[in-house]
């Protein structure tokens, strides 16, 4: 089984176990992705998602070079498929050791939050092989970190390690490697215990407003906020406030 999914309350455990070639992503890998993805998306009982790779030595290595490459360079990349990238508005943290490089750096990017292991290494590699830094790597990345470093990396496919991923913002975290998906689940279960509406609405708002002009942003931000408070959980929260103890939210 070239991928797992697990359920641990509220959170989705996502492993890429193909821990011999690095957690290379090949055709089958990709598509089992994209139904784990949409499983966690479907799943009301599911608030947050954590993705990592088997083994400790590698997140992914990216793309299958002998399986995967050569269909994409084929077909072209718009043609090849099921996405093995999270679309949901749920949150997703994606737990790093090791090799985070190509599709593997792409898959992390399109995580919500990052955290890395010591032993974690990060790049772009697609012009070491001819090819363009692909999976959003050319989009998501100057999003994310200061536009130059972002270009650097693009250009020159270097590796950087935890440290500095960590430095100019890439990974949200650096831990030990045993203290990895610990401190994953640690933050997963934080954000499962927030109202989980309240939470998807969060993102989207970001997500959606984060490039728009500020008076737009502003009124999406009302939009969902109305939204939500129409919700049972916004009067479950007020109520267990005044009440003086936990709320329960149940995403209705």
């Amino acid at each position: 089984m070239t991928l797992s999914f697990e359920r641990r309350g509220h959170v989705a455990l996502i492993t890429i176990n193909r821990p011999e070639v690095h957690n290379a992503l090949d055709t089958p890998t990709v598509a089992a992705l994209a139904d784990a993805w949409a499983e966690f998306d479907r799943d009301p009982d599911l608030r947050v998602a954590i993705i990592t790779g088997a083994g400790g030595r590698a997140f992914s290595a990216g793309a299958d070079l002998r399986t995967r490459v050569p269909g994409l360079l084929e077909r072209g990349y718009a043609q090849d498929g099921p996405s093995p990238y999270p679309s949901t508005w749920k949150p997703v943290i994606a737990a790093i050791a090791g090799y985070c490089l190509a599709g593997g750096l792409a898959l992390a990017l399109a995580c919500d939050i990052r955290i890395a292991a010591t032993n974690a290494v990060f790049g772009t590699m697609g012009v070491r092989r001819g090819i363009l830094p692909a999976g959003g790597q050319t989009q998501r990345l100057p999003r994310l970190i200061p536009f130059g470093k972002a270009l650097e990396l693009l250009f020159t496919g270097e590796l950087i390690d935890a440290r500095e991923a960590l430095a100019v913002g890439l990974v949200n975290r650096v831990v030990e490697p045993e203290a990895l998906l610990p401190t994953a689940f640690e933050l997963a279960e934080k954000v499962a215990a927030n109202a989980p509406l309240a939470v998807q609405a969060a993102k989207e708002a970001a997500y959606r407003g984060i490039y728009l002009p500020l008076d737009e942003a502003l009124k999406l931000e009302a939009e969902l906020f109305d939204r939500v408070a129409r919700t049972e959980d916004a009067l479950e929260g007020t109520r267990a406030f005044v009440e003086k103890r936990p709320p329960v939210f149940r995403g209705r």
